[in-house]
């Protein structure tokens, strides 16, 4: 395919629109301060969050990154601290793609909110970091692009400063998110007193020359395990979460527990398969790291999901779904020892990739319900189906992909997680462990997701209602997921080919 020769940094072209919207936000506030038209600072949202998607998808399709391609290949961004390639570019799409559906549902939602600019700058700004953080290369820049991604975050979990939840939601993610990037922080001291580097080919080049310092890069390791556990919302991490996403505004509850996930996970497929390379690491350290990658995934994605079972709240109960399906897409890093492996990240990959829609969509529908002045119970819902049927088959869409019922994606992206954690198994027979957890607490959450789908379609409500409204942009983030939900496994074989072809990037 015949290209033009652009500078190297433009292969950050994702990542730098959405820096770019996030200043020509400011500047609308700054001209006009707190008299800016919602229906500007969103639509500039989603015009950003678009424009990104649109070069992250045609960087894709051109071969940016890919291997073997003649006019490109993986490209290197100041002497090796970012990396653009396949990896990269597929979690800049899912981000930008979580991004835009938000910007669209919070035009409804933040309707009389008083501090509409900052909003939209803070979520751009959390996507800014989420792009940059796909694209680290090394333990400096993953920092600051974790950092990016936190601060903002930390805002937009406390923005509705009027509601003692939100505030009380924000403080906590706040303290315990400090706590977790100390310990990432320090995890990357440890890593560079015992290699000596910061990039993460030299940290892998290097870890011969760890010698008796293998007690320390293990540590170390351990610690940068502990920091992506807490931006994934993995156990023990995973306190936050519910607390967060049940005091935050319904889309950024979603905009965290899908596009903020989808960062920490690349984080970590790409530091623990180019920095330490597991035969290498092994031999230094003493242990085989992907043991703890099995170990969280079993108990994360039980824990998750028993603690789902329990929940009258549905956005709680959909806060410990979450954390379930982080154990899930943990899978793609306890098989990284197997010959699969590259396999397994790939399904791992797609599911986040699923996940982007429903989960946003289930989000987006609780936003919604929050919108008509509903409770917060699975009895608030009883009986909504009667008064909104479109946005309620919706939901169903999503619980229903959510649990891996066919025919819709979350089927194909489960099923392709545990066909190649079976194959996996052949060589590591822990992973059977893994792929016998997978389908248990799949079994289990379909209890849980059922039980608002019957709540929302058979149960009668418990008091009369007044009309609801039809605000035209939560319905239509709504039923855009839901579409994309229920239609995307026709087009699993190219998604599959694109996830396998971009694991396949960084495992060796």
């Amino acid at each position: 395919m015949a290209v033009v020769d652009l500078p190297q940094w433009l292969a950050l072209a994702p990542a730098l629109i959405l820096a770019v919207t996030a200043l020509v936000l400011f500047a609308f506030d700054s001209i006009n301060p707190g008299s800016t038209n919602r229906t500007v600072l969103s639509g500039t949202t989603v015009i950003g969050a678009l424009a990104s998607l649109a070069v992250a998808v045609w960087y894709a399709a051109a071969g940016v990154g890919a291997t073997g391609i003649e006019n490109y290949g993986v490209i290197d961004i100041m002497g090796g601290q970012f990396v653009v390639d396949q990896l990269a570019l597929f979690f800049m799409i899912v981000v930008a793609i979580v991004t835009a559906l938000v910007a669209v549902a919070s035009h409804d939602y933040l309707r009389d909110h008083a501090y509409q600019a900052e909003y939209y700058s803070l979520i751009v700004l959390a996507a800014t970091g989420m792009s940059m953080m796909a694209a680290s290369n090394s333990l400096v820049t993953a920092f600051i692009a974790l950092e990016l991604t936190s601060l903002p975050s930390y805002a937009l979990v406390a923005i509705l400063k009027d509601n003692r939840g939100s505030v009380e939601a924000g403080l906590k993610y706040f303290l315990i998110g400090a706590l977790s990037s100390a310990i990432f922080v320090y995890g990357v001291s440890l890593v560079y007193g015992a290699t000596g580097s910061l990039q993460l080919e030299s940290i892998a080049a290097n870890l011969g020359a760890a010698g008796e310092l293998g007690g320390l890069l293990g540590l170390g390791i351990l610690m940068l395990i502990g920091g992506v556990a807490f931006k994934t919302a993995s156990v023990p991490f995973h306190f936050w979460a519910p607390e967060a996403y049940e005091g935050a505004p319904a889309p950024v509850s979603a905009f965290l527990s899908s596009a903020s996930k989808a960062a920490g996970f690349v984080l970590a497929f790409r530091v623990f398969t180019t920095a330490f390379p597991l035969e290498a690491t092994t031999a230094v350290i003493g242990v085989d790291w992907t043991w703890a990658f099995v170990i969280l995934a079993i108990v994360t994605m039980t824990l998750g999901n028993f603690a789902a079972a329990t929940q009258e709240n549905v956005k709680r109960m959909l806060a410990y779904s979450s954390i379930g399906h982080a154990g899930y897409v943990l899978i793609g890093l306890a098989a990284l020892s197997t010959p699969s492996g590259d396999l397994v990240m790939g399904a791992a990959m797609i599911h986040l990739f699923v996940y982007g829609f429903m989960n946003t969509g289930a989000f987006l529908f609780v936003g919604l319900a929050e919108h008509w002045g509903v409770g917060r119970t699975f009895e608030d819902y009883n009986g909504l189906a009667t008064q909104a049927p479109v946005a309620c088959a919706a939901m169903a869409v999503f619980m229903f992909s959510l649990a891996g019922i066919p025919p819709f994606g979350g089927f194909g992206s489960k099923y392709l997680l545990f066909i190649h954690t079976i194959e996996a198994a052949a060589e590591n027979t822990a992973l059977l462990a893994a792929a016998a957890a997978l389908v248990i607490n799949s079994t289990l959450s379909l209890y849980y997701y059922s039980r608002l789908v019957k709540a929302l379609w058979i149960e009668e409500p418990l008091r009369e209602r007044d009309a609801l409204a039809k605000p035209t942009g939560l319905y239509a983030a709504i039923v855009a997921a839901a579409v994309v939900t229920a239609v995307i496994l026709a087009a699993f074989g190219p998604i599959t080919d694109v996830a396998t072809e971009a694991a396949a990037t960084v495992v060796g």
